[in-house]
């Protein structure tokens, strides 16, 4: 295993992280025989940076996580998991989830405990109700040991939390494909720069690079060097000095070899300029097989309806690159669920409330003509009945 500095903290981590986001499964429950051999198996290779959350696997990723790193595995990792920012409505919930955070863990102390999902919303939320004093108690009381956030919004909210606390690690998403999206490269070397470990998430786009359509698997046939799909992510990240530590949500033993292996034959600057040359020809290719020709820019915004419409594209257009329309439903549906699940019953970012007023397309420098697109998102995404096969379809003719 190779081991790296994780930020400011004088702590060696391993190159890879267990996230036990996707533990093994059968039947819809988690096979905890399989999960924690796999943990055990990682563990005992010289994996030390173990990450959970608190509703992962509906809340069993932490209470199987704590059995499994009985016998002495626990003393032999730095132990992540993350309050559920969206459920803190009141200062005094900052301690009854940790405290039972810990208790499902049967541990009296995590190593670090993250911020969940911070975004624009969440942050302030937070922060006004004093979580950053509350952090500060909990750790001279012993229950946390350094305080960090996982993020999931533009490069400026980023920042923005970045420089409100002396944060120990931040986690972000983070893969060839998501260079300029979330906080990106730039927000990877913002941090770094202050001194914070960062912490890799979705290096796989949540497995979307494991097969990669014929058109992108040419260019890595192609290659100078033989790497599988997986093997040039993972190792596109490890080649960047900014990066800490890189998670891995593993599923299957086959998995866990696989990476461990990958892992252990990493280092800061492996890929070439000639290799990193081809990753970007990759990324590249992705973006040629979009429907929608929208570069994010946001221009077009903000929608007299209350419309995400870049979310709304990009949703649309992830469904073709990777082939995946039931993952694009997902995102689609989850752009209304997460703000019910705030309490926010009357809001809806979501193509279906486009009313096609057009005052969009005016500012849209890549002349799309949005309001036509809505409807067919819409349909594609949000609809039950014969629509729903339109996506496919585009996926298909891609």
């Amino acid at each position: 295993m190779q081991y790296r500095a994780l930020g400011k903290t004088g702590f060696q981590v391993s190159a890879l992280g267990f996230g036990a986001m996707r533990l093994p499964t059968v039947n819809g429950a988690v096979d905890e025989p399989e999960a924690t051999r796999m943990i055990r198996y990682a563990i005992d290779q010289g994996v030390n940076y173990i990450d959970t959350a608190y509703p992962y696997h509906e809340g069993n990723s932490e209470v199987i996580l704590g059995r499994a790193l009985k016998d002495g595995y626990r003393e032999r990792v730095k132990l992540a998991t993350k309050m559920p920012s969206w459920e803190i409505r009141a200062a005094e919930d900052f301690d009854r989830y940790l405290n039972l955070q810990l208790e499902r863990l049967q541990v009296p102390q995590v190593d670090f405990y993250l911020l969940h999902t911070l975004n624009k919303s969440h942050w302030p939320r937070l922060r006004d109700l004093g979580v950053r004093e509350w952090a500060e108690r909990a750790m001279a009381d012993g229950r946390i040991g350094r305080l960090g956030f996982s993020f999931h919004d533009d490069v400026a909210t980023f920042k923005q939390i970045v420089d409100e606390y002396d944060w120990a690690l931040c986690q972000i998403q983070y893969n060839y494909f998501d260079v300029e999206n979330q906080a990106g490269m730039e927000g990877l070397r913002y941090a770094a720069a202050r001194g914070l470990a960062v912490v890799i998430m979705e290096p796989l786009r949540g497995g979307k690079l494991v097969s990669p359509p014929p058109a992108v698997q040419e260019i890595w046939d192609a290659a100078p060097v033989r790497r599988t799909p997986v093997e040039w992510a993972l190792h596109w990240l490890w080649s960047q000095p900014e990066v800490s530590v890189v998670l891995s949500g593993m599923s299957a033993m086959e998995q866990v070899e696989q990476n461990l292996a990958a892992a252990s034959a990493s280092r800061v600057g492996l890929l070439s300029s000639d290799e990193l040359a081809v990753v970007a020809r990759a990324r590249a290719r992705y973006a040629e097989l979009i429907a929608i020709p929208c570069t994010g820019c946001a221009y077009c915004m903000p929608c007299p309806q209350g419309v995400d419409i870049p979310g709304n594209l990009a949703a649309y257009n992830e469904g073709i690159m990777f082939g995946d329309p039931e993952a694009a439903r997902g995102h689609y549906a989850w752009q209304k669920f997460a703000f019910e699940e705030q309490g926010i019953l009357d809001h809806d970012v979501r193509a279906a409330m486009c009313v096609q007023c057009r005052a969009c397309e005016a500012k849209c420098p890549q002349g799309i003509p949005i309001s036509e697109w809505m409807p067919v998102i819409h349909a594609a995404l949000g609809e039950e009945g014969p629509y729903v096969t339109r996506l496919e379809e585009a996926v298909r003719e891609s």
